[in-house]
Formats: structure tokens, C-alpha cells, sequence
């Protein structure tokens, strides 16, 4: 009961008509009391109290941005390993273990190749390196003077290889439409953007240095009598040669933004397009 009757109390005392000396001596005190000494600390209090929530609100938005940010396969160790992943993930399940594409046609050990399907092949091979080397000579774009000299240049290893077919008899044809088609685009795509370009160059040389070698000694076995040409030849240390490539293309990637990245990734699927169609030239 006590904390319902005090405040009548107190109610009822104030009702009383006090003296007016006692009511004088109260609005004194009250007045004497250091209102802005408090009024001071109310604003620091406030103050603080608003730093404290910033900071706190601060943190937590940081916090959610980390948690939400999306990490991309491979972009801890650079953005080839991302190009990479892309182009692996574009394998059929038995030409790679990371593939995913189902598998259509014979597996190339079972492929029946022909001179005049391989001469085309590499014909239109050489059209598409000729290409690659004179826009990466021309630098439309500085970035692109980065790929000069890599050491995995096909163009003249190629031409040796054509004058060694005509030395044995055979009639050199002229480059078809996969080849022709696949040039062309490379030439438009290098005027106007960098970055799908350069996921072309990126996977034209790394994957004749892979499963373009592997096919090259398959069809060595099949036809040439086991003949190892010059197009899978390279002068050093091959993997050496790709690590410096590797090192050049993220150097470039690193000025990129990461839509300008993802723009690169998305133009891997075309690029294992026209490359397909370039090598279905083997079993014509």
C-alpha cells in the first residue's frame, strides 16, 4: 500500500495553502538548482549515446556485407584459376573429372580422322592464330601488348607443318567456314571489348596445350604413322610459359571490375563453341 498512498499524500500536502514564505523559499531553491549543469550532461549523454548506436549500426552493416558477399570459385588464387574453373566445368564427364556437359559423339580414341579432315583442322587453326597474333601485335588495347611473345605463338609452327604436308603430296586447302567465322568474330570482339576478348585468347592457347595435345598424339598414332608436328612443339619450358601467361592475365584482371570480370567468364561457353566447331573439321 505504501506505493499507492504516498503519492496521495504528497497530493494532499500540496493542496494545502502554504505559507507564502515557505512557497518563495521553494521557487528559490529550485531556481538556485545548476540547470545547465545538467542540461550540459544530457547533451553528452545524448551524444554519446548516438555514437555508440552509429558504431554499433556501423558494424553491423559491415558485418552482413562480409557474410553476404559472394566468393568466386577459384578468385582466391586469381582470376585464371576463375577462367579455369569456367572452362572445366564446360568438359563432358569423361573428358574431365570436373566436367558437367554430358558426353555426345565418340570419345576421341575411337575417332576415324582423315588427312584431308586434319589438314582442314589445322588450316583453319592457323587463320584463328594468325589473328590472335596480329591483334595482340596491333594492341587496339594496351592490355593486349601484355600477350606479345609469350613463347606460345602457333602461327609459324604451323606454317612448318602445312609446307611438311605439301612436301609429302598432299593439296593444302583454303581455310573453311568455322575457321573463317571464328576469325572474324575474334577481329569485331578485340575493337570493342577487352574482356571477352581476352577469355578467347586465354582459352584457344591453354587448351592446345592440353587436351589439344592429347588429340594431336591420337591422331599421330591414327594416321601420320606416330609423326609429332611442330604445332605440338614448343621452345623452353612449357609450363614455365604458362605460368608466365598465368601472371600477365591476372596482372591485366586486376584493373578490372567485377562485372568486367564476370563478362570475361560468360564468354567461355562461345569460345568452346567455335573451337568445336574448328576441331569437328578432323573427322570431315
Amino acid at each position: 500500500m505504501a506505493s499507492i498512498t504516498t503519492p496521495i499524500s504528497q497530493s494532499q500536502f500540496l493542496l494545502k495553502k502554504p505559507e507564502s514564505g515557505v512557497l518563495k523559499a521553494s521557487q528559490s531553491q529550485i531556481l538556485a538548482k545548476p540547470i545547465p549543469e545538467l542540461s550540459q550532461r544530457s547533451k553528452l549523454f545524448a551524444r554519446n549515446s548516438r555514437m555508440v548506436l552509429l558504431a554499433a549500426a556501423s558494424a553491423g552493416t559491415a558485418s552482413a556485407a562480409e557474410k553476404h558477399k559472394k566468393r568466386y570459385p577459384g578468385e582466391a588464387k586469381g582470376f585464371v584459376e576463375e577462367m579455369r574453373f569456367v572452362a572445366m566445368k564446360l568438359h563432358t564427364k569423361d573428358q574431365a573429372k570436373e566436367g558437367e556437359k554430358e558426353p555426345r559423339g565418340q570419345p576421341v580414341a575411337k575417332w576415324e580422322p582423315t588427312i584431308q579432315g586434319y589438314l582442314k583442322f589445322l588450316v583453319d587453326s592457323k587463320l584463328v592464330y594468325d589473328t590472335l597474333e596480329k591483334i595482340v601485335e596491333i594492341s587496339s588495347f594496351p592490355e593486349y601488348a601484355e600477350f606479345r611473345n609469350t613463347g606460345l605463338e602457333r602461327s609459324e609452327r604451323l606454317a612448318k607443318d602445312l609446307e611438311w604436308f605439301k612436301e609429302q603430296g598432299h593439296a593444302i586447302p583454303e581455310p573453311s567456314t568455322p575457321g573463317v567465322e571464328y576469325a572474324r568474330y575474334l577481329e569485331e570482339l578485340s575493337e570493342k571489348d577487352p574482356q571477352a576478348f581476352i577469355c578467347h585468347f586465354y582459352n584457344i592457347y591453354f587448351a592446345h596445350t592440353a587436351g589439344g595435345r592429347m588429340i594431336g598424339k591420337k591422331v599421330a598414332e591414327k594416321i601420320l604413322n606416330k609423326e609429332e608436328l611442330e604445332f605440338y612443339k614448343w621452345d623452353g619450358d612449357l609450363s614455365q610459359l604458362l605460368q608466365n601467361v598465368r601472371d600477365k592475365l591476372n596482372r591485366v584482371a586486376e584493373s578490372w571490375t567485377r562485372e568486367e570480370k564476370n563478362h570475361c567468364l560468360e564468354e567461355t561457353e562461345k569460345s568452346f563453341k567455335f573451337s568445336g566447331g574448328i576441331l569437328r573439321l578432323i573427322l570431315s
